[in-house]
């Protein structure tokens, strides 16, 4: 790594004070500011014998800043503004073009309008974030530098053993210089429309039960449900043991044809409260369809929606929750109040490799399907080091190493993957 990149790596490390004259209680102001060196190796081409694009060293940069407003106890205007960019980099400057974050400078990530009160019925008019359960399907992916936003209008009714939501949103797409628009505000897009119904509830003192159903249409012939439920059990409540259960179907039209899916994902851990580490130990296993005859007109190919997937599948932002079978063993330890360390073992088969290997986006393919390839795609070993530094500042850093697995060997190039990084959050 450059000496520029990690002088750069370190600027933000050292804590700072803001100095302003006290707000009004009503009014709050915000304010982010993000960085994260990488570095990676063959995550693109498994293909150790080229020096790809994609296999450098580069800086992520991140500034917000914004506020609430809430002059009466039910009425609340949020607006925030976004500065993201990537540095020293060869990838393109254009996000999400070759796997690029790109620069997206300043511009308006949120501005909404709340009426209503928290604990009760609430209105939410405008652009702003969404997140329902574990982010499996719909979050706002804190870890891509721009992040996801949805122009949206959200109803929320909360009681207390129950909550509902009701939202129909459109994702905002980040746009190099240009202002970022869902396609709400641009006519000749695909008039995508994203609506949504989120049930939790906590009848049962021990878990959550969640139950939703969300509905997608994009311009001019992708029409489609998703229904599913989620269990998950509080550690809390069941002597340091915890558990999730999710799962989801999809039905309707996809690109024209008909369209059929389902996913699910099973979790078991256990916490040893009483150790001074905290130590956790889990076993995963998550599903997502995929199509094993892509000629038949019919898809089955499971669709991840807009999920926050960084951390499900790997670290590595290999795959995503579509034709996928994804074993993990996970542990988890707190050597210190202000330190968590993770280590995870991740297993990964495609369901059928007549169909691709999706990247975390969803889209991105790693290689052309090959029916007659092994399934076993490979392995990935994931650690990370999280501290806090004080109340304002957290350090994380992590190494992730993917062993290429039979799949790759049948396919090309098979060398084994590398990634690392260094990120530190000041947040005021």
């Amino acid at each position: 790594m450059s000496p520029r990149l990690l002088a750069a790596t370190f600027a933000l490390t050292f804590p700072f004070n803001l100095r302003s004259q006290t707000p009004p209680s009503s009014l709050k102001w915000n304010l982010q500011l993000r960085t994260r060196a990488e570095i990676r190796e063959n995550l693109f081409d498994f293909d150790a014998s080229r020096q790809a694009e994609t296999d450098d060293a580069w800086l992520l940069t991140r500034a917000r800043i914004g506020f609430d407003w809430q002059p009466t106890p039910s009425l609340q205007l949020s607006i925030q503004g976004q500065d993201a960019r990537e540095s020293f980099s060869q990838r393109p400057d254009i996000p999400l073009r070759s796997g690029a974050e790109g620069d997206d400078a300043f511009d308006l990530r949120l501005a909404s309008l709340a009426i209503g009160t928290t604990d009760h019925l609430r209105l939410t008019v405008g652009r702003q974030a969404l997140g329902f359960g574990d982010e499996r399907l719909v979050g706002p992916l804190e870890w891509l530098n721009f992040s996801r936003t949805f122009d949206a209008v959200t109803l929320r009714h909360t009681s207390r053993l129950w909550s509902i939501d009701a939202f129909t949103a459109s994702v905002v797409h980040p746009e190099r210089s240009r202002f970022n628009r869902s396609d709400w505000l641009d006519p000749d897009s695909r008039n995508q429309s994203f609506s949504g119904l989120y049930f939790s509830s906590r009848f049962l003192p021990f878990q959550a039960t969640d139950l939703y159903a969300f509905h997608l249409h994009e311009a001019p012939d992708t029409d489609f449900a998703t229904t599913g439920f989620r269990l998950k059990g509080d550690p809390l409540q069941l002597n340091g043991w915890d558990y999730t259960i999710e799962a989801t179907a999809q039905f309707g039209n996809l690109n024209g044809h008909n369209f059929a899916a389902a996913a699910h994902h099973l979790e078991g851990g256990y916490q040893w409260t009483q150790s001074p580490w905290k130590p956790r130990l889990a076993l995963e296993y998550s599903f997502g369809s995929g199509d094993r005859n892509p000629s038949d007109r019919r898809i089955t190919t499971f669709q991840n929606l807009f999920p926050t997937n960084h951390p499900p599948y790997g670290l590595m932002d290999l795959f995503s929750w579509q034709n996928q079978h994804n074993a993990v063993i996970r542990l988890a330890a707190h050597p210190h109040p202000k330190i968590k360390t993770t280590l995870d073992l991740h297993a990964f088969w495609l369901a059928s490799t007549a169909d691709a290997w999706y990247r975390a986006n969803g889209t991105s393919k790693v290689r052309t399907p090959d029916p007659d390839a092994r399934r076993f795609a490979g392995s990935e070993l994931d650690f990370t080091a999280s501290l806090k530094l004080n109340p304002h500042a957290d350090l994380l850093a992590g190494y992730s190493h993917f062993f290429a697995g039979s799949y790759l060997a049948d396919t090309g190039a098979h060398d084994d993957a590398n990634f690392g990084y260094l990120m530190i959050t000041l947040n005021y």
